[in-house]
């Protein structure tokens, strides 16, 4: 047989692969090697299987000689990833009449007559293609109940049930080859990361009965806890039983090793139990992997059918690959090299429990990953006298806007009805760590009756309990199971092994102190992008910044302002002492004035009451202030070129932090960041009133300092002009948010309303807002790093966009030779994790997983 290269005898040293014969029968052959009693089996390659499939069938009779004449005999799948699933195992290939008898006399009428039904019940539904409720309904216990299923098998195929064994094995061959080709089962796999064109192969093995004389039964056995990854001897056996029935027989089950609540198999078969443990920990071993065995016990001998690598959860995932580290199994390098750095957002945030029952509502755009329950609120204001209350909210916006801030941050969760992976809610939702779901539009938002309606009909009030799932974007009804965060030894271990292996820097985006503590807490090395205009809707704040907006002169506007100043320091000073000399860019005033005014008449008034103004001249202004396009309009550097006191007056709060926190710490060497700069004379005139800003404080105070002045890169224009730019700055950082968003043209608040629509028709392979664009925005960051270090050698390069926290986007970075990536606090690890396995990929070829 071995000189078929598609049908196999697995032996040490058969030609067997997981890329040819899928990853079961490479483990099993491992095991062979390890000299474990494993049944005698038989691989069928993936071109085999694709070949029955057609019709084109292997020499059966030859596979069938493999085995003794009257051994029963099971087929499994093979998949090259065993994530990616397959066709059920069918059992007991070669029972038929002559079997029957043989078997009644060893094992027992009662016992042969159920592998017989059991048999024929599957061979009926899978091969057949037989009604399965004509059998389901069928008692298969003893000699009449399997009288009744073979006559109901007869009356049904119009066909004698097959007795000869090849027979079978062709009919459950060819239809486990063409189930994997089936539409459905493409399309699953297709949903787990599987290619199109994924094979599959086949092992027939000798069954062990499990069933007859002495001690035997059936189980499986594991060394790690599946969901916490801790150390311990878990799984199930069954007496007299086959497959997986263990898993399943609830209370008739016994524990592996004794147990208070009830008997085991440590106690009933001692010697068995402990070649079991032995048996598993050499696998553990030579396999270099936490195993799940497996196994038979036939008249007190252990087989062991299959070893599997043992489904995890993502904190296990860690737990597990830190251990075998710290064992000496695998490498620190390898350790983190095995686990997802996606998976880490649920070692972050609270996650629904993988076991919990969903009453699903509805489903959005998942934008900030972890879940929460909490009663729907529909104002910031809600939200806040529900924080006031201690009741967790989850706060129902149309969408957010900067006003909004304030209620974001006394919920724990929101949902909007529009908005993408980079709208407002999105963005502040991931610095924040608040599980957010954008785009939920099927969902039918009523603000002004406060409910929302859900596809089914159901109504939903204010008050009423719902859980976001900001991972899967799915809306639940009710409170779920929750499982924690888990932010444990295991986790900190496997951190500093990922930035060991780096070659990258990673700082955080943080807009308050408390963001920044979140990035001190993971580890950033900095702060990437400080957004300041979140400062100022702050209660006590927005009222003054909205008499600033209604002066009428520079030097009223100079007066009001002189009030925010202290507050700005001081926000600075503990930014500064936070990071502990790490470096801090702050991002200069960025969004359009209108956004600091009331929209609503209520508000209008309330401004005009607290300016001393008749509401006529507050709307008169606010209306004069609206603009038809405000992302493209008055804002950034252009606010900063026309009302120059807002930069000069952060500009000081700035320096007069630097000369106050370095009293106490280490030198602070504040960046200050340009945004939405376009051309060179914007950075020349900012760049002038900066400087004169810093040489006023530093004769004021007495005191030197440096500071460092770059410009967020967001428009096209910048990009292309980078070597114009350069000379004047220390740094470029590439806000690719807005920079994506004028490439393409696309709202990024818009997008999702048609994104998913135009990713499933191929128009562009991902969502450009969620995965960065390498061949066009990608190009123009090429572009501008290029140009750029070309005029300025000395030059800093970063992206501070959302996309600094995709693994995808950091190798791009690291190709491109930038500094270093910005990303929400809450996605540093994941960044970190990801950097170090490109690092770790390159060095060693080694791949993740």
């Amino acid at each position: 047989m071995q000189k078929n290269p598609h049908t196999t005898l697995v032996t040490p040293d058969a030609p067997i692969d997981a890329a040819t014969h899928g990853g079961r029968a490479k483990c099993l052959q491992r095991l062979v090697r390890l000299d474990l009693p494993v049944p005698r089996t038989v691989s069928l390659s993936f071109e085999a299987v694709k070949r029955i499939a057609v019709g084109q069938m292997p020499d059966i009779a030859a596979v069938d000689d493999q085995f003794p004449p009257d051994a029963l005999l099971c087929v499994r799948p093979s998949s090259e990833d065993p994530d990616w699933g397959g066709p059920g195992a069918v059992l007991n290939i070669g029972m038929n009449d002559a079997q029957y008898a043989r078997l009644s006399e060893r094992l027992g009428p009662r016992a042969a007559a159920a592998l017989y039904s059991r048999f024929v019940q599957g061979y009926a539904t899978h091969v057949a293609r037989l009604d399965p409720d004509l059998f389901d309904s069928e008692p298969a216990e003893g000699h009449k109940g399997l009288q009744r299923m073979l006559r109901a098998y007869e009356d049904e195929a119009d066909e004698p049930f097959p007795q000869s064994r090849t027979d079978q094995l062709s009919g459950v061959l060819r239809s486990m080859a063409r189930a994997w080709e089936g539409t459905s089962a493409r399309l699953l796999r297709q949903a787990k990361g599987a290619p199109a064109d994924a094979g599959l192969g086949l092992v027939v093995q000798e069954m062990i009965p499990g069933l007859g004389q002495g001690e035997c039964g059936s189980g499986v056995l594991q060394l790690a806890d599946p969901v916490t990854g801790l150390p311990q001897l878990t799984g199930r056996y069954l007496s007299q039983s086959q497959g997986r029935e263990a898993l399943g027989a609830g209370a008739a089950a016994l524990y592996l090793e004794k147990d208070p609540r009830g008997p085991s198999l440590e106690e009933l078969a001692p010697e068995a139990f402990e070649a079991l443990k032995a048996d598993a920990a050499l696998m553990r071993r030579r396999l270099r992997e936490e195993m799940q065995v497996e196994f038979v016990i036939q008249d007190g001998q252990v087989h062991i059918l299959d070893g599997v690598r043992i489904p995890r959860s993502p904190r296990a995932a860690v737990r597990i690959a830190v251990r075998l580290a710290e064992d000496g199994v695998i490498t620190p390098q390898e350790a983190v090299m095995r686990v997802d750095p996606h998976s880490l957002n649920e070692l972050l945030h609270r996650q629904v429990a993988p076991d919990a029952d969903r009453d699903v509502l509805a489903a959005g755009i998942g934008a900030s990953p972890g879940a929460a329950t909490g009663r729907i609120v529909f104002s910031a204001t809600a939200a806040q006298a529900s924080a006031a209350r201690r009741e967790n909210c989850i706060l129902v916006r149309r969408e957010t806007a900067p006003e909004d801030v304030r209620g974001m941050h006394a919920a724990v969760g929101v949902l909007t009805e529009k908005g993408g992976m980079t709208s407002h809610a999105a963005v502040i939702g991931r610095g924040l760590g608040l599980p957010c779901i954008v785009g939920a539009s099927e969902l039918t938002f009523n603000t002004r009756d406060k409910t929302l309606r859900a596809p089914d009909g159901r109504i939903l009030r204010e008050g009423d309990i719902v859980t976001i799932d900001g991972s899967s974007g799915q809306v639940l009804a009710g409170e779920p199971a929750m499982l924690e965060a888990a932010l444990d030894d295991a986790f900190q271990t496997l951190m500093g092994w990922a930035d060991a292996a780096r070659d990258i820097g990673i700082r955080a985006n943080a807009d308050t102190p408390a963001d920044a503590q979140t990035a001190r807490n993971f580890d950033a090395q900095g702060i990437g992008l400080c957004r300041t205009e979140h400062m100022f809707f702050e209660p006590g704040r927005l009222t003054v910044m909205r008499e600033m907006i209604f002066a009428d002169t520079s030097s009223g506007r100079a007066a009001v302002l002189a009030r925010l100043l202290p507050m700005q320091r001081e926000d600075f000073i503990q930014l500064f002492r936070i990071m502990e000399g790490s470096p801090v860019c702050i991002r200069l005033f960025d969004p359009p004035l209108h956004e600091f005014l009331p929209a609503s008449r209520s508000g209008q008034r309330e401004l005009a009451e607290a300016l001393d103004l008749p509401v006529s001249d507050v709307t008169r202004r606010i209306e004069a202030m609206a603009e038809y396009n405000p992302m493209l309009g008055l804002r950034g550097v252009r606010l900063g070129v026309t009302v120059p006191e807002i930069y000069e007056m952060q500009a000081r709060a700035i320096f007069e932090a630097t000369i106050e926190a370095s009293r106490s710490g280490d030198p602070v060497v504040p960046e200050i960041m340009i945004p939405l700069v376009s051309a060179k004379r914007e950075v020349e005139l900012i760049k002038a009133r900066v400087d004169a800003v810093a040489a006023a404080v530093r004769s004021e105070r007495g005191r030197n300092f440096t500071y460092r002045l770059g410009v967020m890169v967001e428009t096209p224009r910048a990009a292309l002009r980078a070597a114009e730019i350069a000379p004047h700055v220390s740094f470029l950082s590439f806000g690719t948010n807005d920079l994506t968003q004028m490439t393409y043209g696309l709202s990024r608040d818009d997008a999702g309303r048609f994104m998913s629509d135009y990713v499933r028709k191929g128009v562009f392979p991902e969502d450009p807002f969620h995965v960065l664009d390498i061949d066009g925005v990608g190009e123009l960051l090429k572009l501008g790093a290029e140009r750029g270090r070309a005029a300025n050698p000395d030059l800093t390069v970063s992206i501070c966009g959302e996309h600094g926290g995709n693994p995808e986007s950091i190798a791009f970075c690291r190709e491109a030779g930038f500094d270093y990536v910005s990303c929400s606090p809450f996605r540093v690890p994941v960044a970190r994790l990801a950097a170090a396995q490109l690092a770790i990929a390159e060095e060693t070829g080694q791949k993740p997983g």
